[in-house]
């Protein structure tokens, strides 16, 4: 019973979705890192609920796609819960939650939306190997360069 006890706090921690983060203010600060690093920040919309969810972010910590994301993005995750929690912000950017979860916008560093999954496109994550998530994501740095 006591080793079960000790694993729970470990798999907690490794869910991508935190629920008490304030998603306005991370957003803004990435937003503000962007600025000085003249790349776009990545919001990706979720719930750790979801399995495709937790599979996208697995396959964004693979080596390759790691090394994409640190290279093009600011990265912000926010959590919509149940579809009860950060709507209002999912709806400033376009609403690309209305297809399903996981969904991301791409954001300026200005703050402009310069992509959005406005059709369900990362919605079957669980499908994506990590080289079609790379393929995908290194797409969109390709139609979206950061812009001021």
């Amino acid at each position: 019973m006591l080793a079960a006890l000790a694993v729970m706090p470990t798999a907690a921690a490794t869910l991508p979705y935190d629920a008490s983060a304030d998603a306005r203010a991370d957003i803004r600060g990435a937003l503000a890192q962007a600025q000085r690093t003249h790349r776009n920040v990545l919001v990706v919309f979720g719930a750790n609920w979801c399995e495709d969810c937790r599979a996208l972010d697995k396959a964004l910590h693979a080596p390759r796609n790691a090394a994409l994301m640190a290279k093009a993005f600011e990265v912000v995750k926010v959590d919509v819960g149940k579809f009860d929690r950060n709507l209002d912000v999912a709806a400033d950017y376009g609403n690309a939650v209305a297809k399903g979860i996981p969904s991301a916008v791409v954001l300026s560093p200005a703050g402009t939306i310069v992509y959005a999954t406005r059709a369900g496109e990362l919605a079957d994550a669980r499908q994506m190997s990590e080289t079609g998530v790379h393929d995908f994501f290194d797409r969109v740095v390709r139609s979206a360069p950061a812009r001021r």
